[in-house]
């Protein structure tokens, strides 16, 4: 079923990790509606760096994620075990919500940024960011099992 050490140390990982992918998500959607709002321009130092490397942290994320959801048994072991109705509110988080909105939350920057590219107007890119990093960051900020990470 699982190597209980290795998926010890993922789930670490993934939970530490998680810290750097909020803040500098939540970095880049602040620096996009500042960007907006002052109507400054869109520079290759700060705003596009600051949007990739939070668009290449929240797919790292989402890769150790899925590698964890295979390999414990709290993911996709539990699902194929219990069934959806042998699952409890707790259980359905790790097993189904977290995951399945957080691939929709990387879809969503995923596009944002997708979309800044085809923009030429600073106003455009930082809106586009703004836009689908932040709703991307508000669905990962709905399904964290919030009452793991404080214990």
């Amino acid at each position: 079923m699982e190597n209980s050490l290795m998926t010890d140390w993922i789930s670490v990982l993934h939970s530490y990790f998680a810290y750097i992918v909020l803040a500098l998500l939540f970095l880049a959607v602040a620096n996009a509606i500042t960007g907006l709002i002052s109507k400054r321009m869109f520079t290759l130092e700060k705003d596009y760096r600051l949007s990739l490397f939070a668009l290449i942290l929240c797919h790292l994320q989402l890769v150790v994620g899925l590698l964890l959801y295979f390999i414990s048994s709290s993911g996709f072991y539990a699902v194929k075990t219990l069934g959806m109705g042998g699952l409890n509110s707790a259980a359905r988080l790790l097993a189904v919500e977290h995951p399945l909105i957080n691939i929709v939350a990387v879809v969503l920057i995923t596009i944002g940024w997708s979309r800044h590219k085809k923009f030429m107007e600073g106003n455009k890119k930082f809106k586009s960011i703004a836009i689908f990093y932040g709703l991307g960051l508000v669905l990962i900020l709905s399904r964290i099992p919030w009452a793991q990470w404080f214990n």
